[in-house]
């Protein structure tokens, strides 16, 4: 790991005060959870933000009336009775204000963290998939989970320091009718912890800031030792000595740097804390020499010295807290930014591409043409299509043929609209896919990928996710089951559809890869999509049941467009026409028959495979 890593990269004050711009649209969201719980906040906070100095107002009428009536013949409680029974009830009304609040910030910060967690999970999906590849995006994505919690505590911390203003407003005006002196010692007393947090300002921030690809190296490190996914292969190979050193290493590596952060902070905190201290006991000894020379009385004496530890006390509290809020404001600074990523800028463009939304045609008439194509992922110079042209016809059954690295998969991203070509353009009904509206373009695909996603849920739930929307539609679950002979797997299930898959939770059941694959063809059959892409989706099945999975699918997709990749060459002589890439180009293109006759590539590998079985 690079030695620059061990280092916090400073966060400036400039940079720490830039990002408080954030605070008020972040709490312009918190309003929006639920108003009716911020206003009730609010309201509790200003009425509790003047009740100290009320208390300490009246606790000084007590004091003060105690005195006279002890130094009096004929005694009056009336008014002392009056004064403590208001101060209880002030004490009171307190309490519940201050649990009320705390109960409103509990609840909003709840809700909160839901809706915020929601939009990164939406917001991750509209974006394009080279910025979903892309590292410097994981590093802004993960800053931008990291801290969402820590915003519930931003939006209690602001709340705060509003409510303590107040407070700091209404003792000073206190302070100041009877010892305005107190407020130059007052200063003196809290200008060390202004220089302590001035000093340590954003260095939590800098430091995870700074660790964002390591810290997610960790959490990758966590997962790959300790993951049913990778069992197999941690035991077999040994790995698990190997992980754990690495985790040790890179993990105390960190905490050093963390260490000595925490000791420069603490060290400095105590030095500045004894001058601050010091000037606080300067201040409580002038006001107890005025009260011994009568300039002050008793009460005056508990109120100032009450008033003048409150506030030094908020004061303090008002310095820290400010740090702790421009530190997650940095923060919340990384979440809005990832909010507002352009989901049209693909990853290392000057600027992002032009959308028109234009509506698709009711139903595809003319087809795809792909004219003079060419494709490398970001940041590489090498290109992984060059020169591709070829149409696909409205119905078509299209078979892509190659080696491994041939371009296959890429062809059917960029068909998507995961990456925009580099060069060259795709059109549908001759226009140009990127001009359409993208999630209009999707619905349109019904597609299961060599590494499809086996979700943890039920049985039900990863068949309806090819349309979740019909979830509870089990008619056409079952059909979609029925179709991609999923029934097989069904029937041994103990709870059938409702069957938990998966072995994460309770009660889940694992399946073979053939098994899997049956599930993921249901998906295709969930959505009744015009262009179906199947992308070696049956490569864990043996070579009987990929045939006939491929046969029921040519004829139950009758009329459709369809797009097929396959290893299998038996499975690919049954599509309508082949294309054959080689090194991110088209080398043949046509019938099975057409291209046996070539003697070229595809017959070569057609031959070299039908002698395997022989």
């Amino acid at each position: 790991m690079a030695a620059k890593s061990l280092q916090p990269q400073r966060v400036n004050l400039k940079e720490s005060f830039a990002s408080l711009k954030f605070v008020p649209r972040f709490f312009k969201e918190i309003k929006r959870v639920n108003p009716t719980l911020f206003f009730t906040n609010l309201i509790c906070r200003l009425i509790s933000a003047l009740l100290p100095v009320t208390m300490l107002w009246i606790g000084k009428l007590i004091i003060d009336e105690i005195i006279l009536q002890i130094n009096i013949e004929t005694q009056d409680l009336t008014s002392l009775w009056l004064y403590i029974g208001l101060e209880f009830a002030l004490a009171i009304a307190s309490d519940l204000l201050n649990r009320l609040t705390t109960l409103t910030d509990a609840l909003l910060g709840d809700q909160y963290s839901i809706q915020s967690s929601v939009k990164i999970i939406k917001k991750t999906s509209e974006l394009s998939l080279s910025q979903l590849e892309d590292s410097e995006f994981y590093d802004k994505l993960e800053r931008a989970r990291q801290q969402t919690t820590g915003r519930v505590g931003l939006m209690s911390n602001v709340l705060n320091q509003a409510q303590d203003l107040i407070i700091i407003a209404s003792l000073i005006t206190g302070v100041v009718v009877f010892e305005p002196w107190l407020i130059v010692l007052l200063v003196v007393s809290i200008i060390p912890t202004i220089l302590n947090e001035i000093k340590f300002s954003g260095t939590s921030y800098s430091l995870a800031r700074s660790w964002t690809q390591e810290r997610r190296e960790l959490d990758y490190l966590r997962y790959a030792g300790a993951s049913d996914v990778t069992a197999k292969e941690v035991k077999l190979f040994g790995l698990a000595h190997y992980l754990a050193d690495r985790f040790k290493v890179l993990s105390e590596k960190y905490y050093l740097a963390s260490k000595k952060l925490s000791q420069q902070r603490a060290l400095w905190g105590s030095f500045f804390n004894i001058i601050g201290t010091s000037a606080y006991y300067g201040a409580y000894v002038l006001i107890v020499v005025r009260t011994v020379s009568g300039v002050l009385t008793i009460g005056d004496l508990t109120f100032l010295s009450g008033s003048f530890n409150r506030l030094r006390a908020k004061l303090q509290g008002l310095f820290t807290r400010f740090t702790a809020i421009t530190e997650r404001a940095l923060y919340l600074q990384d979440y809005f930014e990832f909010l507002d990523l352009d989901p049209r800028k693909q990853s290392g463009d000057k600027a992002p591409i032009e959308n028109k939304n234009l509506p698709l045609p009711k139903a595809i008439s003319q087809g795809f043409e792909f004219r003079n194509v060419g494709f490398k992922y970001p940041g590489s110079e090498s290109w992984v299509l060059k020169g591709i042209n070829f149409k696909l016809n409205v119905g078509e059954k299209l078979a892509l043929v190659g080696e491994n690295g041939a371009g296959k998969t890429t062809l059917i991203k960029l068909l998507l609209q995961f990456y925009l070509p580099n060069e060259g353009e795709i059109l549908l009904d001759g226009t140009p896919i990127q001009d359409y509206d993208p999630a209009a373009y999707h619905d349109r695909f019904g597609v299961i990928f060599q590494d499809f996603v086996k979700f943890d849920l039920t049985l039900r739930e990863n068949i309806a996710v090819g349309e979740i929307k019909e979830l509870n539609n089990q008619t056409r679950i079952e059909s979609a089951a029925d179709k991609s002979l999923a029934q097989e797997v069904i029937r041994i299930m103990d709870k059938g559809y409702d069957q938990k898959l998966g072995r994460r939770f309770k009660h889940g059941k694992d399946l073979s890869g053939g098994q899997w694959q049956k599930i993921a063809m249901a998906r295709a059959y969930m959505k009744d999509a015009e262009v179906l892409i199947l992308d070696e989706p049956t490569s864990a099945l043996d070579a009987r049941a990929e045939s006939e999975t491929f046969k029921r699918f040519i004829a139950l997709t009758k009329g459709k467009t369809a797009v097929i990749i396959s290893h299998r060459f038996s499975t690919v002589r049954i599509a309508d026409r082949i294309m054959v890439l080689k090194d991110g180009g088209v080398l043949e293109f046509g019938t099975h028959d057409e291209l046996m006759k070539n003697k070229s590539l595809y017959s070569e590998l057609f031959n070299l495979q039908a002698e395997g079985y022989q």
